[in-house]
C-alpha cells in the first residue's frame, strides 16, 4: 500500500477490504477504482485485480460502507461478502465454481461451434475439388434458406454460452471504457448483425445472399475466447494457491498454561503474554519468546535453511516453525497479522498485487481500437451513403466490412499462441512458465539473484572432508564419530553417519553416550572413549589440538563446519561438514556471464561463508546476513538501479522475493509456496534451466512481436480497403466475404508463426563464455531493516556453525 494510503489511515479514516467479483481485465479493475473515487468521502482506492480485492480508506461520516458496496455494484460487477474463519475454504470453492462455470461454456460453445463451421466451410472446400460428407438438405445453393436458419439456430447457443461479453463489453463501451469485451462484442455482433441482414434478403428471395453469411466467425471467435478465459481463470486459481498454502502452515490450535493446567484453544485466541507448551514434533503457534526448556527448532519452512537451530532461554521462536527434539515453554508476544508467517503472507500479496498482468497493455490497445475503428466504419458507411444517393446496403456493406476485417481475432491470438507454444516448449525442457508475463519480462532480466542454500547448494550438510591426525587413518576416524554420532538427533552428527554409511563403513554401538549441549558427545565405542564436537569441549578436556586447529581454520575459511574428533584423551582427527554446491552451479553461472547478465546471491548466512560459496561458482555481487523478511527488499534496490531482476528460490522465506522480483524463478525440489509464489519453476532443480528460460522469452518475444506485426499489419492495410479506398479510384469493392478471408488469413498466419517456436532447440542457445566479472563483493545487511516482521533473522547455518558440531 502507498504512503498515501498509509497516512490516509493514520487520521482515524476507516480501511475496508472488499472482494469483487465479475472483472475479467484490468481495465475492469480501473473502472471500478474510478467509480469508488467518484464518491464524496473518499480517501483513497485501489483496485488489485490479481486477487481481485478493492482496498478502500474512506470518511464513515461522510459515507457509508453500503454506498461504497453499491457503488461497484452500480459498475457492473459484485461485491462480495469478505470471507470468515474458513477464509482459504470458501475462496477456494467460489475459484473452483468459477472455472467449472467457464469449462461448461467453453463445452457447450464449442459443441455447436464446430458443426457450425463444419457446414459453413465443407460447401467452400467443394469448390477446390474437396469432397466431404454433408446432408444435401443443408446444400446452400439448392436450400439457401434451410441453411441460414439452420446456422442461426447453432450459433444462438454459442451466443448464450458467451453472453457476459456483450453484457459487460457493451456497458464498458457506454461507460467510455471498453475493454477486451468489447472487441469481441462488437466483432462478433457486426459479423452476426450482417448475417442477419443476408437471412433477410435470402427469404426476400435475394440467395446470391447466402455467400454472405458469417455466423462461424462470430461462433469459433466465441469458442476460442471462452477457451482462453478458462485457461486465465486456472491460472489465477494457482496464483492464488501460493497465498493459500501460506496461511494453511500455522496451527489451527495451541496449549497454553492456565493456572499450572494445560488447555488447548484455537489460535485465533491466543492473546499476547500467555504461556504456550510445544512438544517435540508440533508447530509453533505464533512468536514469542523461549522461557524454559532446550529444543532445535526446524525453521526451513520460514528460512529456508535446512538445519535445525538450537534455542533455549531468551531465544525467539516463529509461528508455523517446527519442534524437533524436545518440549519448552514459550511466552506468546506476537499473535494474529503481527507474526512473521502473517506479515511474509502480506509481503507476498502486496508483490503479486503490484504487478500488471499482461492483458493489461491488450486493454489499453482496445481502448483506442475499438472507438477507432468504429468511427472510421461509421463515417465510412455514412459518407458512402451519401456519395451514393441513399444506397443504404451499399453503405451497410461498407460499415460491416470494416468491422469484420478489424475483428480483434488476430490480435487477441498474437500474443497467446506464442505464449502457449513457448510455455509448451519450456515444459519440455523442465520450464514450468506460468503465464505470458514471465515471458514477457524474462528476455530483460539484467541481473539474476540466486538464493544460497537449496538454490546454488543442496541443502543439505554432506560430509567433505575427513583429517585424520598423523597416527590414524581417515576411515577410522569417521567410523568412530559416526559410531558416537549414531543415536544423536543433530543435522551435523546425522550427516556424519550418512558419510560414513556412503563409504561402506560398519559401525559399531555405542556403551553410553553423554551430550553436551551446544559443544558436542562423548561416547564409549569398542571399549574406546570417543568425544566429537568444538575446540572448546576440546579445551575443557585437556585434549591438544596441535597442528589440526590451523586445519580448521582453513575448512573454516571455505564455508565449512569443522568437528574435532578425539579417542582417549588424544586428538584423531577433524571431520568437515558442509552444504556442498550443485554440481550444475558453475555451469548456469557462467552462461549468464556469457549471456551479459549479472549474477548475485542472497543468503543469511555470514559473510565468511558466502565468500567461499560465492568464490567458488563466480557470484559477483554477495548479499550475506540478510534477514529473510529483508530478501524483497534488496530485490526492490536492486530494481532501483534501473534494471529487470530475477530472483531464484525455494524456500517460503524467498517468497516474498519471487512475488517483488520482476521474474520470480523456483526450484522445483522446493517448497510448495515458493513454487506457487514464482513466475517460472525449474521442474528438475538444475540451475541451467535459469538461462535456458531467458532464451526461451526471447524467442518467444520475438515470435510475439512478429504475430503482432501481422495481426496489425492486416488491420493497417485492409481497413482503407473494406472503407471503399480501391473502390474510390475505380478499383473493387470488398466484399464481406473476402474482409472475413482476410481475418481469417490472418489468424492462420499467427498460428502458424507461433508454432515455428517448436522447432526450436535449447541446445543451441549455448552462449561462449567471455564475461569479464568483477571481484565478489559481499554486503552485510543483517542489521538493516529491522520491521514490524520481527527478527526472523536466524542464521541456521551460522548457528550450528558456531556450536563447532555440538549436539542438539
Amino acid at each position: 500500500m502507498d504512503s498515501q494510503m498509509q497516512a490516509a489511515a493514520n487520521n482515524y479514516d476507516a480501511n475496508t477490504t472488499i472482494p469483487i467479483g465479475g472483472m475479467s481485465c484490468a481495465a475492469c479493475a480501473q473502472r471500478v477504482e474510478r467509480s469508488l473515487k467518484r464518491l464524496s468521502g473518499i480517501t483513497s482506492a485501489s483496485v488489485n485485480y490479481a486477487t481481485e480485492n478493492a482496498t478502500v480508506i474512506y470518511d464513515p461520516q461522510q459515507v457509508r460502507l453500503s454506498a461504497i458496496r453499491e457503488a461497484i455494484e452500480k459498475a457492473g460487477y459484485e461485491a462480495l461478502e469478505p470471507a470468515g474463519a474458513g477464509a482459504v475454504d470458501e475462496d477456494r470453492a467460489r475459484k473452483q465454481k468459477e472455472i467449472k462455470t467457464l469449462w461448461t461454456k467453453f463445452i457447450v460453445s464449442a459443441a455447436f461451434s464446430l458443426p457450425l463451421l463444419y457446414i459453413a466451410m465443407v460447401p467452400m472446400l467443394t469448390k477446390y475439388g474437396i469432397t466431404l460428407p454433408y446432408p444435401s438438405g443443408l446444400d446452400p445453393m439448392n436450400y439457401s434458406l434451410i441453411y441460414a436458419l439452420a446456422e442461426i439456430a447453432l450459433v444462438i447457443p454459442v451466443v448464450c454460452a458467451g453472453y457476459r461479453f456483450y453484457t459487460v463489453g457493451f456497458k464498458a463501451l457506454a461507460m467510455r471504457s471498453p475493454n477486451m469485451d468489447s472487441l469481441i462484442a462488437v466483432g462478433t455482433s457486426a459479423a452476426i448483425i450482417y448475417s442477419a441482414y443476408n437471412t433477410f434478403q435470402i427469404a426476400g428471395g435475394n440467395f446470391r445472399a447466402v455467400e454472405s453469411l458469417y455466423f462461424e466467425t462470430a461462433g469459433v471467435i466465441i469458442t476460442l475466447i471462452l477457451l482462453g478465459k478458462s485457461l486465465e481463470a486456472v491460472s489465477k486459481g494457482r496464483t492464488s494457491e501460493a497465498i493459500k498454502k501460506l496461511m494453511g502452515l500455522a496451527p489451527k490450535t495451541a496449549i497454553i498454561i492456565e493456572n499450572n493446567v494445560e488447555r488447548e484453544i484455537p489460535i485465533d485466541e491466543v492473546e499476547i503474554g500467555d504461556i504456550i507448551i510445544v512438544k517435540p514434533g508440533a508447530k509453533i503457534p505464533v512468536d514469542g519468546t523461549v522461557l524454559s526448556g532446550h529444543t532445535a527448532i526446524d525453521e526451513s519452512m520460514l528460512t529456508g535453511e535446512s538445519m535445525p537451530v538450537d534455542k533455549k532461554a531468551g531465544d525467539a521462536v516463529y509461528a508455523a516453525t517446527l519442534n524437533t527434539t524436545g518440549a519448552m515453554r514459550f511466552r506468546a508476544e506476537k499473535v494474529g497479522s503481527d507474526t512473521a508467517l502473517a506479515q511474509i503472507i502480506k509481503l507476498v500479496e502486496d508483490a503479486q498485487g503490484s504487478k500488471a498482468p499482461i492483458a493489461a497493455l491488450a486493454d489499453k490497445v482496445s481502448g483506442i481500437f475499438v472507438p477507432i475503428v468504429c468511427l472510421i466504419a461509421l463515417a465510412a458507411g455514412t459518407a458512402w451513403f451519401i456519395a451514393t444517393g441513399g444506397d443504404l446496403k451499399f453503405a451497410l456493406t461498407i460499415f460491416i466490412s470494416i468491422l469484420v476485417i478489424a475483428c480483434p481475432c488476430a490480435l487477441g491470438l498474437a500474443t497467446p499462441t506464442a505464449i502457449m507454444v513457448g510455455t509448451g516448449k519450456g515444459a519440455e525442457n523442465g520450464i514450468l512458465i506460468k503465464g505470458g508475463e514471465a515471458l514477457e519480462t524474462a528476455h530483460k532480466v539484467g541481473i539474476v539473484v540466486f538464493d544460497k542454500t537449496g538454490t546454488i547448494t543442496e541443502g543439505k550438510p554432506t560430509v567433505t572432508d575427513v583429517l585424520p591426525a598423523a597416527d590414524m587413518d581417515a576411515d577410522e576416524v569417521l567410523r568412530l564419530a559416526a559410531s558416537a554420532e549414531k543415536n544423536s538427533e543433530h543435522p551435523l552428527g546425522q550427516a556424519i553417519v550418512a558419510g560414513s554409511r556412503d563409504r561402506g563403513l560398519e559401525l559399531s554401538d555405542a556403551c553410553r553416550f553423554t551430550s553436551f549441549t551446544g559443544r558436542g558427545i562423548e561416547a564409549e565405542i569398542d571399549g574406546l572413549t570417543v568425544l566429537a564436537g568444538s575446540a572448546g569441549l576440546m579445551g575443557e578436556r585437556g585434549v591438544a589440538l596441535d597442528a589440526l586447529e590451523t586445519e580448521a581454520d582453513r575448512l573454516a575459511s571455505e564455508g565449512k563446519t569443522p568437528m574435532y574428533v578425539a579417542v582417549d584423551g588424544k586428538s584423531a582427527g577433524i571431520v568437515a561438514v558442509a552444504d556442498v554446491v550443485k554440481a550444475s552451479s558453475k555451469a548456469a553461472i557462467e552462461r549468464l556471464h556469457g549471456m551479459g547478465v549479472e549474477v548475485a546471491m542472497i543468503t543469511g548466512d555470514n559473510r565468511r561463508t558466502a565468500a567461499a560459496i560465492a568464490s567458488e561458482v563466480g557470484i559477483d555481487r554477495v548479499l550475506a546476513e540478510v534477514l529473510p523478511q529483508d530478501k524483497s527488499n534488496e530485490v526492490k534496490q536492486l530494481q532501483g538501479e534501473g534494471r529487470k531482476v530475477a530472483m531464484v528460490g525455494d524456500g517460503i522465506n524467498d517468497a516474498p522475493a519471487l512475488a517483488q522480483a520482476d521474474i520470480g524463478i523456483a526450484i522445483g525440489s522446493g517448497t510448495d509456496v515458493a513454487m506457487e509464489s514464482a513466475d517460472i519453476v525449474l521442474m528438475r532443480s538444475d540451475l541451467m534451466e535459469v538461462p535456458t528460460a531467458i532464451q526461451l522469452s526471447k524467442q518467444t518475444l520475438r515470435n510475439i512481436k512478429q504475430n503482432l506485426f501481422w495481426a496489425f499489419g492486416y488491420n493497417v492495410v485492409g481497413i482503407p480497403i473494406a472503407a471503399g479506398v480501391l473502390y474510390l479510384f475505380g478499383g473493387p469493392l470488398l466484399n464481406p466475404i473476402f474482409a472475413a478471408a482476410a481475418m481469417s488469413l490472418s489468424s492462420v498466419s499467427v498460428l502458424t508463426n507461433a508454432l515455428r517456436l517448436k522447432r526450436i532447440n535449447p541446445a543451441d542457445w549455448e552462449a561462449p563464455v567471455g564475461y569479464a566479472g568483477g571481484a565478489v563483493g559481499v554486503d552485510a545487511v543483517g542489521d538493516a531493516g529491522v520491521d514490524a516482521v520481527g527478527s526472523v533473522g536466524v542464521d541456521a547455518v551460522g548457528a550450528v556453525r558456531g556450536d563447532a558440531g555440538g549436539n542438539g
